[in-house]
């Protein structure tokens, strides 16, 4: 074998540059896909037109513009109620959600504290089917799942993911 067929030879090696710059590439994508659409968020910041003269009908809020998008930080809320009181659960997913009216849920991670898996999912999937029975404003088309916890039975942490507007 001479010196120009062992140089010749296919060395993965060399494609160690390439494969680093394809893959930093994909990242960038990555990143630029997880932003917002600059265009319509320089809309939304846009000052609105001068209010009407005083004496006139006050100037209705304006509606946000640009796109919907959900808050990173869950609203972390607690209840506490026996499986079968249907009343309690409702009175109390009320009550933990008070604070937060007038705004619309995107997603609901419901965590049902027991010592079985089986049942602490089944608390979970029951809370969260009462979740538009307590509040239909704020969860109409809410995603939900359900999720164990370990602990005592009777009750459920939830991490509530609401819409940006």
């Amino acid at each position: 074998m001479n010196r120009r067929t062992r140089h010749r030879r296919y060395q993965p090696l060399h494609l160690a540059g390439w494969l680093f710059a394809d893959l930093l590439l994909v990242l960038a994508l990555v990143a630029m896909g997880d932003q917002g659409d600059p265009v319509k968020a320089a809309e939304g910041a846009r000052p609105s037109p001068a209010a009407p003269a005083e004496g006139k009908a006050k100037e209705k809020k304006a509606k946000p513009k640009g796109p919907r998008a959900v808050h990173r930080t869950p609203v972390k809320v607690s209840i506490a109620a026996a499986r079968g009181d249907t009343d309690r659960i409702v009175r109390r997913l009320r009550e933990v959600t008070a604070p937060h009216r007038g705004k619309h849920a995107a997603f609901v991670l419901t965590f049902g504290h027991h010592r079985d898996p089986g049942s602490g999912g089944e608390y979970a999937s029951r809370v969260n089917a009462l979740l538009g029975k307590a509040r239909p404003d704020m969860f109409d088309g809410a995603t939900t799942r359900d999720f164990w916890k370990g602990g005592a039975a009777g009750s459920a942490d939830l991490e509530i993911y609401f819409y940006t507007y």
